[in-house]
């Protein structure tokens, strides 16, 4: 008879996608982004956008022939658009920015239960910053985009969040939307939940009963 899986010691929240239903507008900003370059997104640029670090995403735009606004060396010209892709993102979120059904009560639920929780994001800590006003939760612990020197599918920010939640990562939980979260909260040995902001965040019964993919056989 399989035993239930423990309560997780602490549970680690994708924010874009997850939170906060922002992949669209990050796929404008992107999309107005390439599209200065000559370039305008289509379906298959997919995976290296959605669930990307911003500078990723530069460094994938980034035309072999500059144009004359960008820098003449490379990785200049990928900052200079980096900084293009926040400006751009930015300015949609403070537009618009809605959060993710479920997830006030999914957050309210953490916080009642004493469960420790960490904000584990692709971006930047400026958009997270503009971002976490709106959740109305008090992390113990925020991960951005700088906080590693690899980002998500890379399992290092999973990582990183336990090691300074002083959590062992089997022992976590993460919730993710995107493919490349998903590859880096279960290379970092965590269960994962893998939502859609569509279909909104599941209860804590349900977070907190989730089993590593090893557990489930």
């Amino acid at each position: 008879m399989r035993s239930e899986p423990a309560a997780p010691d602490a549970v680690l929240l994708d924010m874009d996608g997850t939170l906060v239903d922002t992949e669209g507008l990050w796929w404008q900003a992107a999309d107005a982004v390439a599209t200065s370059l000559g370039r305008p997104l289509s379906p298959a640029d997919t995976p290296h956008v959605h669930g990307r670090t911003i500078e990723d995403v530069a460094a994938y735009l980034l035309p072999d022939d500059l144009p004359d606004d960008l820098p003449d060396d490379p990785p200049d010209g990928v900052c200079a658009l980096t900084a293009r892709l926040t400006d751009a993102f930015a300015e949609r979120l403070r537009r618009e920015l809605p959060v993710v059904r479920g997830a006030p009560e999914l957050l309210a639920g953490l916080a009642a239960a004493s469960i420790p929780t960490a904000l584990v994001s692709a971006s930047p800590r400026s958009i997270v910053e503009l971002v976490l006003p709106r959740l109305g939760h008090a992390f113990d612990l925020v991960i951005a985009n700088e906080d590693t020197a690899r980002g998500k599918p890379h399992p290092d920010p999973y990582l990183e969040a336990a090691r300074r939640l002083g959590a062992a990562p089997g022992r976590c939980v993460a919730v993710e939307d995107s493919p490349a979260g998903v590859a880096a909260a279960t290379a970092a040995g965590c269960r994962v939940v893998v939502v859609s902001p569509r279909e909104g965040l599941p209860s804590l019964e349900r977070v907190c009963s989730e089993r590593r993919a090893d557990e489930r056989t």
